[in-house]
């Protein structure tokens, strides 16, 4: 008997045996006095159920179990090549300044800017009529020196005629003027400036009437048929980058590439300002595409790996001590989410490589995973 029938039969006797309110006593019969006993334990009796079968009455099918929907991708084994990222910027195969060899008044201009020339070409001449006249005072002059040197000569060579140091006076004095002249005209050949390589006329400084001197600027030159790309690579790639290492190649501000190309030249030194050292390659540019000044995306392939599990960034959840990986394990309502911790390998834009953890076949949760936990169910509304 617990202790809550106990108490309702004590106060069931007390009933029996005890006062009324009004102090009087009060005398309960026999029958009366059971009836109030089988009542009490009848309402204590219930209570008593009814909190039991509350209390132990719960199932594990009445527990609640969430289920959150995810999307996950097959993991699988892809070749991947590490690439070292740089920033280059395009030169001109050739960039020619042209300056004035010979001073003078620009006389006239023969190629407008723009436009294509060829080795060789003239492009403007200046004023050479004092120099003309030199040259044609200098020609006399060796014609003179000549005719005495070839007199002389068959008078001392033949008739033994004169001393030996006219002889030679005559032949030097020839051999000088002959050099006067030549000296002249090339000076006034370099009267006339002409392109000293195949490429466009890209500026010229100068107008007809200009005065110009030795060594002044006059016109601007390049070659763009081909392009070189300069790049600064970082000191700690010194080991990973050689002469005919492939690279790629593009130019996102016009959308173009990618180029593929292999370096051409390795600088041997390290700029001290920040701590790269350059590289070049060249890139054919047929149309003229690609201009100087230009910025491209610079990408050296460090390694290539044949065989490597590749999983996007985003399904990467960091944890305590590492990275870990969601995958689903079982199909339909038995689908459940599972934690798998990985090792990670080197990186490339959204791909990372996995080491250890994952294994081919496997499906890698890639939307959700910041929601799940090891053990969810799970239910997979796509896949990628």
């Amino acid at each position: 008997m617990n202790t809550g029938t106990k108490d309702t039969i004590m106060k069931a006797e007390t009933m029996q045996h005890g006062k009324g309110a009004g102090g009087r006593g009060s005398m309960l019969s026999p029958a009366v006095f059971l009836s109030l006993a089988i009542l009490l334990l009848s309402t204590v009796s219930l209570w008593g159920c009814g909190a039991g079968g509350q209390a132990g009455g719960a199932t594990p099918e009445m527990a609640y179990s969430r289920v959150i929907n995810v999307e996950v991708t097959p993991v699988a084994i892809t070749s991947f090549t590490e690439t070292i990222r740089l920033t280059g910027t395009v030169q001109a195969h050739r960039d020619v300044t042209i300056s004035a060899e010979e001073s003078g008044v620009v006389r006239e201009i023969l190629v407008e800017k723009g436009s294509r020339v060829r080795i060789g070409q003239p492009i403007a001449r200046l004023d050479a009529a004092l120099l003309q006249a030199q040259m044609d005072q200098a020609r006399a002059m060796s014609e003179l020196a000549r005719e005495t040197w070839e007199r002389r000569k068959r008078l001392f060579e033949e008739d033994q005629v004169g001393s030996e140091l006219s002889y030679l006076e005559a032949r030097y004095g020839a051999e000088q003027a002959a050099a006067n002249l030549k000296l002249l005209q090339e000076r006034v050949e370099r009267t006339v400036i002409r392109a000293p390589i195949d490429g466009i006329l890209d500026s010229r400084e100068i107008e007809v009437g200009t005065m110009v001197g030795v060594g002044t600027p006059v016109a601007r030159i390049v070659d763009t048929d081909q392009v070189k790309i300069t790049a600064g690579v970082p000191e700690r790639y010194a080991g990973d980058v050689t002469v005919g290492s492939p690279v790629t190649v593009s130019f996102g501000a016009m959308g173009e590439g990618p180029y593929e190309g292999r370096i051409s030249y390795v600088g041997a030194v390290v700029n001290t300002s920040n701590r790269t050292f350059p590289i070049e390659l060249t890139l054919p540019n047929p149309g003229g595409v690609i201009k100087p000044e230009m910025v491209a995306d610079v990408s050296v392939a460090k390694r290539t790996l044949e065989e490597a599990t590749l999983v996007p960034q985003e399904s990467l959840i960091r944890v305590e001590g590492g990275f870990v990986v969601f995958v689903v394990e079982g199909e339909g309502s038995s689908a459940v989410a599972r934690a798998r911790k990985v090792e990670l390998g080197p990186a490339q834009l959204n791909r990372v490589v996995i080491r250890e953890g994952l294994e081919p076949g496997e499906r890698l949760v890639v939307v959700g995973q910041q929601t799940v936990a090891d053990g969810d169910r799970v239910n997979v509304v796509g896949q990628r």
